[in-house]
């Protein structure tokens, strides 16, 4: 499938900003993937803007949301026609888990588990979280809490996810 481009009204629902897709170009997205469930990653721009995000289907309606990388001021835009050019990623979006994190959580049979039984966004937010540290103190640091919570001791930075 090649780059579709199509103008769109910058809608909101809650505090998400988002905008549709066109049905031809929603269909040739489906048919490119070969899938209709969410999330389907797609790439592209928004007023020229490069980017990559997921088509979402939510209350029943599909909706490529317009975060604030993709649109300076996104929020305070809703109602402005934007100029969007969309289609299909097939590229590998995987997050390579740190090292240090792999082998402290592959050192127990628990921890292994309970990692493995993640649901997918919550593994991800686990490795992105230590991704993003730049120190090797924080990392040290922060692999122990994700450990004791892996293992049930503590819950993990106030946040209850279901191990």
């Amino acid at each position: 499938m090649q780059t579709q481009s199509f103008k769109a009204r910058l809608e909101i629902i809650g505090i998400n900003p988002f905008v549709f897709l066109p049905e031809k170009i929603l269909n040739g997205i489906f048919q490119a993937s070969g899938k209709c469930k969410s999330p389907i990653p797609v790439k592209g721009t928004v007023n020229g803007k490069p980017f990559r995000q997921n088509l979402m289907k939510h209350l029943g309606e599909w909706r490529l949301y317009i975060n604030l990388s993709m649109l300076k001021n996104s929020p305070k835009r809703v109602g402005e026609m934007i100029e969007v050019s969309v289609e299909f990623d097939d590229s590998e979006r995987a997050v390579s888990i740190h090292p240090e994190l792999d082998k402290a959580i592959r050192e127990s049979p628990l921890t292994t588990k309970n990692f493995e039984n993640l649901i997918p966004s919550a593994k991800l937010e686990l490795i992105r979280y230590i991704n993003n540290l730049k120190t090797e103190a924080a990392i040290k640091r922060n692999i122990e809490k994700i450990i004791k919570y892996l293992k049930g001791e503590t819950d993990f930075f106030g946040k209850k996810i279901n191990i």
